[in-house]
Formats: structure tokens, C-alpha cells, sequence
């Protein structure tokens, strides 16, 4: 009898251990898998500006959506001269009469830590015939973005994007290319913030 009385006594306190390690605390690579994962990538604001109005915008888009900024530059910078459009002999007109002279070597034209950006806007002015300055399409072409939501914006007292934001999609191949907006030379901080917030809603 004593025998079958120590064997319940064991049993009972076998139980009661195991009842108390289902009890304990998760161990640490529980812990570990339940953790959020921050699974939204960056957002990129690449933009070429000839005149500071869009590097402005720019400036205001890395802001409203903590951004980070990319500038393009080309090896061989346009001056004010060669940025006239109506003077037949300007740089500006030689390219586009020449198409082969559009292809502008930039300083940079990748981006390090490419993949972790999801949301890439694309800032430019002039918008020269209708279409993004050409220094852009060395960017454009030198990147995939497939998988990446692109938003092109510009600058202009007049001019609107015209074709510029389709025929850069056309140009990539790839990535979620949107509408886009135009802004007017000298828009203000909190206009260019309503208009970010507005894609985000």
C-alpha cells in the first residue's frame, strides 16, 4: 500500500512540474520570431535641377516622406546659355536636333542600397519638348525598377509634363510608374507636402 501511495505521490509531482514549464516564460527565440518586421522600404527622391526650383521640391519631398535624396549630375554641367531653348545654337537645341548627343554622362548614376528602396519619385526640370531633360534617361536606363511604385514630378512657370512621365516608363521597361505632377516655379513647402499626402491616402 505504501508503495502504491509513494508511486501516486511521484506521478503527482511529475505532473505538476511539466504544468509548470508550460508556464514559463517563451524562450528567446520565441521572442524573437514574434518581433514586427519593419517590411516597408525606403523612399528615394532622385531629381535633376538646373535651376534649384526642383532640387527645392525635392528638398520638400525627402521631407514630407523621410526620404532619402539623390542628385543628378552631369560630368559636363549645363550653364544658362546652354539652357536656352529659343537660341538655335544653344547646347540644349544641338541635342535635340542630334539625338546622339543626348546620351549625358552623369557623376553617379546607381544608387548604393538600391534594393531597399520601394518608392522612388523622379523630380526634373526643364521639361525640354515636352519631355525630361535627357540627363535623367542615363538614371532611368542605368537601374531596375521592377517592383518599385515611381512617381515623376517637375518644375515649370508653364510647361506641363506632357509625355515626359510616359516616355520614361517606357524607357525603364519596368516599375509602377504614376501620373506624376507638375508644380509651379516656386511652390510652397506645405503645397508639395498635401500633394505627398494625398498619394498616401
Amino acid at each position: 500500500m505504501k508503495k502504491i501511495i509513494s508511486l501516486f505521490m511521484a506521478l503527482g509531482m511529475v505532473l505538476s512540474l511539466a504544468a509548470c514549464s508550460t508556464n514559463q516564460s517563451p524562450s528567446e527565440s520565441t521572442l524573437e520570431a514574434q518581433q514586427p518586421t519593419d517590411e516597408a522600404g525606403k523612399t528615394l527622391v532622385v531629381y535633376y535641377s538646373a535651376t534649384g526650383n526642383t532640387e527645392n521640391v525635392a528638398n520638400y519631398v525627402a521631407t514630407a516622406t523621410d526620404g532619402d535624396l539623390f542628385e543628378l549630375e552631369p560630368i559636363e554641367p549645363y550653364s544658362d546659355a546652354d539652357l536656352n531653348w529659343t537660341d538655335d545654337n544653344s547646347r540644349v537645341v544641338r541635342e535635340h536636333d542630334n539625338p546622339d548627343e543626348c546620351d549625358i554622362a552623369l557623376v553617379k548614376s546607381t544608387v548604393e542600397n538600391w534594393d531597399e528602396y520601394d518608392t522612388i519619385f523622379i523630380g526634373y526640370y526643364p521639361i525640354w519638348w515636352g519631355i525630361a531633360a535627357w540627363p535623367v534617361d542615363r538614371f532611368i536606363e542605368a537601374n531596375d525598377f521592377t517592383g518599385k511604385t515611381v512617381i515623376p514630378f517637375a518644375t515649370s512657370s508653364s510647361s506641363g509634363l506632357g509625355k515626359s512621365g510616359k516616355l520614361l516608363a517606357q524607357k525603364a521597361g519596368t516599375g509602377d510608374w504614376q501620373e506624376g505632377r507638375r508644380f509651379r516655379s516656386g511652390v510652397s513647402e506645405s503645397d508639395v507636402t498635401a500633394w505627398v499626402e494625398s498619394l498616401e491616402g
